[in-house]
């Protein structure tokens, strides 16, 4: 595509990341409304994203997180997130851009969004990830649940492109 046209593909993407930074917010001021849930991924290595090291070598592309039961502290502004999860009982608060999201979902709401990621990767070597990593430090990632509900699995196919 031509320097000189409109790129309406990414002005679209920059809207629909609009629609999750409205919903991060509202859920940030107000919590989480009946059944509203979300699974949000995004790439590990784009520019800006923080996680602590074992986070990164477990997901080393790219990674899906729950905000349901067990988040806190999440923050919105118009570039990023910020929310603390637990990994394996341990408290880690993440910070991601939205530009490096590439999917969100809602599934009490069947609302799902994909985007393109533009190829802003930094560099990434395997000398970043550490050397070795002490047995039982990667752990589960997933998010506790700690409701009184059964746990439910929810397939994000549905929400994939083909």
């Amino acid at each position: 595509m031509s320097e000189d046209s409109l790129r309406y593909d990414k002005m679209v993407e920059d809207a629909l990341r609009g629609v999750v930074r409205d919903a991060l917010t509202q859920t940030a001021e107000h919590g989480l409304f009946g059944e509203h849930h979300f699974y949000i991924t995004f790439r590990t290595r784009f520019p800006g994203v923080r996680l602590p090291g074992h986070i990164m070598v477990r997901h080393p592309d790219e990674m899906t997180i729950v905000l349901q039961h067990q988040f806190w502290g999440l923050e919105v502004d118009e570039n990023h997130f910020e929310v603390t999860l637990s990994f394996s009982g341990v408290s880690e608060r993440l910070y991601v851009p939205f530009a490096a999201i590439t999917g969100f979902a809602d599934p009490s709401a069947k609302f799902g969004l994909q985007f393109q990621v533009e190829d802003e990767e930094e560099e990434f070597e395997d000398e970043d990830l550490p050397e070795e990593i002490p047995d039982g430090d990667l752990g589960d990632d997933t998010p506790a649940d700690t409701s009184d509900e059964g746990g439910k699995v929810i397939a994000l196919d549905a929400f994939r492109k083909k």
